[in-house]
């Protein structure tokens, strides 16, 4: 499990489940060179049927995005070990 790192402000970073589980927090890298997330593209993994936000040991919990389904099932952000955030762009 990975706690979301804080900046000077104690403001919590980017952190999502980890997409072999479903539930691990685990931190969104960025590449600071550029100001970019680091993402893979394309990628899928397994829905773990969670509709509640993990929690790290701090209590920080993982975001959430709402389902282009139907626009209100909430869905956690999945990140691979890496810290990439798995999107799908197509």
């Amino acid at each position: 499990m990975a706690n979301a790192s804080r900046d000077n402000n104690n403001i919590p970073t980017m952190i999502g489940v980890l997409n072999t589980d479903g539930t691990t927090p685990t931190k969104v890298q960025a590449t600071a060179s550029a100001n970019t997330i680091k993402v893979s593209d394309g990628s899928t993994g397994s829905d773990f049927g969670a509709d509640h936000a993990a929690r790290d040991a701090n209590n920080v919990p993982v975001l959430m995005a709402v389902s282009s389904t139907d626009g209100s099932t909430p869905v956690p952000l999945y990140v691979d070990s890496d810290g990439n955030l798995l999107v799908k762009s197509t």
